[in-house]
C-alpha cells in the first residue's frame, strides 16, 4: 500500500478545516487535507452561503411582487416572473467562485490537498479510499478532525420523495404549491420564509411552544408578528407523526391529542443536526465523548496525544465562525505559540425577515448567572435610516453590569442587523463599558446609531427617544 507522511492532517475541507490547513500551511507545518466531497464543506456548499443567496432571490422577488400593486415608494411594476432555473444558476455560480476560491487559497499556501474519503487507522495513520482505485495510507503527526455535522433525519419519515432536507430546498426545479416545514428553529424558518416569498404555502409546525426557542421571546415576537404578516401559518405544540399512506400529507398530533393531516407537496424536515462521526474509523481511537460530540479541552485537544477536533463535531454552537477560530488556533498551537479558545462572545445570527442577532447574555441569562445588570433597548422605529428603508420594526438591546457598566450583551432584531454582529462582538471582546460606546460617534443615518443609543439609554440619557 502507498503511503506517504505529513506533519498535519487535517480531515474535513470545510471552514474549520481548510482555514486550520491554511494557517498551519503559512507557519511553515506540512500539511495535508482529505475532503471526500466539495472543499468549503456544508457552508459553502448546501448551507450558510447558497441559502443567503435564496433568501436574497426570494426578498427581491417579494419586493417586485408588492410594487406590481403599487408602493409608497412610487414605484409600479408589470406582475413579476421567477425562473427558478435561472435562480439556482446564480446561487450555484456564487457557490461556485467560493470553493474555487477556497482551493486557490490552499494551493497558494501550498497544502497538500487529497480528494477521498478519510478512514482512521489509529492516531498516526488515515487510509484515503476512493471509488475503483486502490487505498493508500497517510502518516502524521498531527491529526485534525474537522468531519463537520449532518442533517438530522426523522427515523419514521426519511429523506426520499417527497421529504427533503435543507440541501434539496435550496435547489428547486419547480416551485411546490404547499410546503409543511418540521421544525421551527432558524433553518425551518429561514427557507420556509424564503419559500413563501417566492409563492409557496408554507405551514411551519413546532414540538415546543413558541418558534425559534433558542432565542428569547422578545426578540422572537417581531418575527412571528412577520409569519402572520407574510400568510405563513404556524402549528405551535404539535408533534409530526409522520407522512399519509398516499405520501401526500403530513400526520400531526396536537397537544391536545387530536390528530390531523396537513397536505404538502414537499415536507422540508429542518429539526437540527448531528456531529459527523460514524464511518470514518473515528471509535478506533476511543476518544473521550461528550454525548454525541468528541470532548476537547480549551485548546481543541481530544483525550488521545497530538487528536485535536474543532467545529460541529466538538458541540454547540454548532457555526462556522466558530469552527475557523479554532482551526487558526490549533494551527499556532502546533507551530508553537501559546493559545486558548476563550472567546468572550460568540455571534449567532438568524437569516429570517427580520434577522436577529444574539451576542453575549441576554437579561435572563445574566439574572441566571447571577450577575445584577441593567438593560435597555432602542427602537429602530426612532432611527432615521431604519425608516429610509421602510423597517420600522425591531430594536437594539445591551445588557451591561449595574455596578462597573462592563457590557456582557447586546441582542437586535430587525431589517440588516446581522451587519451589527460585528461590533456587537467586538465591544464585548474588548471590554468596553456603556460610556465607551455611548461617547463614540457613530455616522448618521446608519442603522448602527442604534448601538449608540441603546447604551446611552442604560445610562439615562438616550437623546433620541
Amino acid at each position: 500500500m502507498n503511503a506517504q507522511t505529513t506533519t498535519l492532517l487535517v480531515i474535513g475541507g470545510g471552514p474549520g478545516g481548510y482555514i486550520a490547513a491554511i494557517r498551519a500551511a503559512q507557519l511553515g507545518i506540512p500539511t495535508t487535507l482529505i475532503e471526500g466531497e466539495e472543499l468549503g464543506g456544508t457552508c459553502l456548499n448546501v448551507g450558510c452561503i447558497p441559502s443567503k443567496a435564496l433568501i436574497h432571490a426570494a426578498d427581491e422577488f417579494e419586493s417586485a411582487t408588492r410594487y406590481a400593486d403599487g408602493s409608497a415608494l412610487g414605484i409600479t411594476v408589470q406582475t413579476p416572473t421567477i425562473d427558478l432555473a435561472r435562480t439556482t444558476a446564480w446561487k450555484n455560480g456564487i457557490v461556485s467562485r467560493l470553493t474555487g476560491g477556497v482551493g486557490a487559497l490552499l494551493k497558494k499556501n501550498g497544502v497538500h490537498v487529497l480528494k477521498g474519503w478519510a478512514h482512521i487507522v489509529d492516531g498516526k495513520t488515515v487510509e484515503i479510499r476512493r471509488e475503483g482505485e486502490e487505498p493508500y495510507r497517510v502518516g502524521c503527526e498531527h491529526m485534525l478532525i474537522a468531519s463537520g455535522s449532518h442533517t438530522l433525519e426523522l427515523p419514521f419519515m426519511p429523506f426520499g420523495g417527497p421529504v427533503i432536507s435543507a440541501t434539496e430546498a435550496l435547489s428547486p426545479d419547480t416551485l411546490p404549491k404547499r410546503m409543511v416545514v418540521v421544525g421551527a428553529g432558524y433553518i425551518g424558518l429561514e427557507l420556509g420564509i424564503a419559500y413563501r416569498k417566492l409563492g409557496a404555502e408554507v405551514i411551519v409546525v413546532e414540538a415546543q411552544d413558541r418558534i425559534l426557542p433558542a432565542y428569547d421571546a422578545e426578540l422572537t415576537n417581531a418575527v412571528a408578528n412577520s409569519l402572520k404578516h407574510l400568510g405563513i401559518e404556524v402549528r405551535l405544540g404539535c408533534s409530526v407523526l409522520g407522512m399519509n399512506e398516499g405520501g401526500t400529507a403530513v400526520r400531526v398530533r396536537t397537544s391536545q391529542g387530536e390528530e390531523t393531516e396537513l397536505a404538502a407537496d414537499k415536507v422540508l424536515v429542518a429539526v437540527g443536526r448531528r456531529p459527523r462521526t460514524k464511518g470514518f474509523g473515528l471509535e478506533s481511537l476511543m476518544l473521550n465523548m461528550d454525548g454525541h460530540f468528541i470532548k476537547v479541552d480549551d485548546q481543541c485537544r481530544t483525550s488521545m496525544r497530538n487528536v485535536w477536533a474543532i467545529g460541529d463535531v466538538t458541540g454547540e454552537p454548532m457555526l462556522a465562525h466558530r469552527a475557523m477560530a479554532q482551526g487558526e488556533m490549533v494551527a499556532e498551537i502546533i507551530s508553537g505559540k501559546e493559545r486558548r479558545f476563550m472567546p468572550s462572545a460568540i455571534p449567532a445570527v438568524c437569516f429570517t425577515d427580520p434577522e436577529l442577532v444574539v451576542v453575549g447574555l441576554t437579561p435572563q441569562q445574566a439574572q441566571q448567572a447571577g450577575m445584577d445588570c441593567i438593560s435597555a433597548m432602542f427602537p429602530f422605529a426612532a432611527n432615521g435610516r431604519a425608516m429610509t428603508l421602510e423597517s420600522k420594526d425591531g430594536f437594539v438591546r445591551v445588557v451591561a453590569r449595574r455596578d462597573n457598566h462592563l457590557i456582557v450583551g447586546w441582542q437586535a432584531v430587525g431589517k440588516s442587523v446581522s451587519e451589527l454582529s460585528a461590533a456587537f462582538s467586538q465591544s464585548i471582546e474588548m471590554g468596553a463599558r456603556l460610556e465607551d460606546i455611548g461617547g463614540t460617534i457613530h455616522a448618521h443615518p446608519t442603522l448602527g446609531e442604534a448601538i449608540q443609543e441603546a447604551a446611552l439609554r442604560a445610562l439615562g440619557h438616550a437623546l433620541h427617544i
